[in-house]
């Protein structure tokens, strides 16, 4: 905790000072305390409003966000019993792109008024709500129904997507696109309070639930002899991510492959119990994307890659590793 912690403020700092225009750590660190504290003069406005209004919402943006999707990927893991498990398995992400791509191109006025992060939102919970109804057997939710549910609605919400891609313009398939493989560049101060509290808040409650999901690990037989309701706990778990999966769809875009790596690489090093597994989980994941962020923006200058570009490049050599060097991953 404490060595990933360390890192995370260290990356964060860094990701701050470094892009198009590079900033001293020096005087990174005197705007941040300024800010925070009230203290020292910040002579360069300009600097000011680099640091402060541009990069330091980004970076932030980029923490919470990796650090929600981690926690909702080791969650969903344990929901269904599959390794394989995220919020893109389940259609959670589908069911956010194609609420926002609908805004995007038939405008907000269609769509009772909503943004596009509104929209966003609503789709992701309609797409886990649709999962939920259609993952239940006998008014219980069965793990491989549920991954099966989340497939096909996945599709649906995916062909949906692209037919309304179709009857987009040039500019406004370049947004759509853009959007749709996440983004955390347009992050300002206000979205911040929101996605922060509803972040810290679900991770919290999944926190508690940490003796639970263990119990799960174990098989519902196994569960339910200890005292665990199996199936409302799945159901809190499932509204749960769905919450968090909406949300930080909302405000990034669609960014695969951390809730599908981050708490495969915690359960490597540290073993599958949630009261350790789901904090690092979001720790890790949220150094991962401040530094993906970082690249995403430094590799090709002055331009700027989508994030789902570069957590697919890569996350999927990597886990495609893990499962040749590590067995185990097949049982975790």
């Amino acid at each position: 905790m404490l060595v990933l912690t360390a890192a995370l403020l260290v990356s964060m700092v860094l990701a701050i000072g470094i892009g198009a225009v590079d900033v001293p750590v020096g005087d990174v660190w005197t705007v941040l305390v300024h800010h925070v504290t009230g203290r020292g003069p910040v002579d360069d406005v300009a600097l000011d409003q680099i640091v402060w209004q541009f990069r330091t919402p980004r970076v932030v943006l980029a923490a919470v966000v990796g650090a929600g999707l981690a926690v909702c990927g080791a969650v969903l893991q344990t929901l269904v019993s599959n390794p394989l498990a995220d919020p893109t398995v389940l259609g959670f992400s589908h069911g956010a792109s194609l609420g926002a791509v609908l805004v995007i191109t038939l405008g907000g006025a269609g769509l009772g008024g909503l943004g596009v992060s509104g929209a966003a939102f609503v789709g992701a919970l309609l797409a886990g709500t649709l999962v939920f109804a259609l993952g239940q057997r006998r008014g219980r939710l069965a793990p491989t129904r549920l991954v099966l549910a989340g497939v096909a609605v996945g599709y649906v919400l995916l062909a949906a997507t692209s037919f309304v891609q179709l009857r987009a313009t040039p500019n406004e398939l370049r947004g759509v696109m853009f959007w749709m493989l996440g983004s955390v560049s347009g992050a300002r101060w206000g979205q911040l309070p929101t996605v922060t509290v509803v972040v810290v808040l679900g991770a919290t409650l999944l926190a508690f639930l940490g003796r639970r999901m263990n119990a799960l690990l174990a098989g519902d037989e196994s569960a339910t002899s200890l005292g665990v309701d199996v199936h409302r706990t799945r159901a809190v778990l499932l509204v749960v991510s769905a919450l968090l999966t909406g949300t930080l769809t909302a405000v990034a875009g669609g960014i695969g492959f951390v809730g599908l790596m981050i708490p495969h690489l915690v359960r490597l090093a540290l073993g599958a119990d949630h009261r350790r597994l789901l904090p690092l989980s979001a720790l890790l994941g949220a150094v991962y994307l401040v530094l993906v962020d970082l690249l995403s923006r430094t590799v090709d200058r002055p331009n700027e890659l989508p994030l789902g570009i570069l957590t697919a490049l890569l996350g999927a050599p990597f886990f495609l590793w893990l499962l040749r060097r590590n067995r185990g991953l097949d049982t975790a």
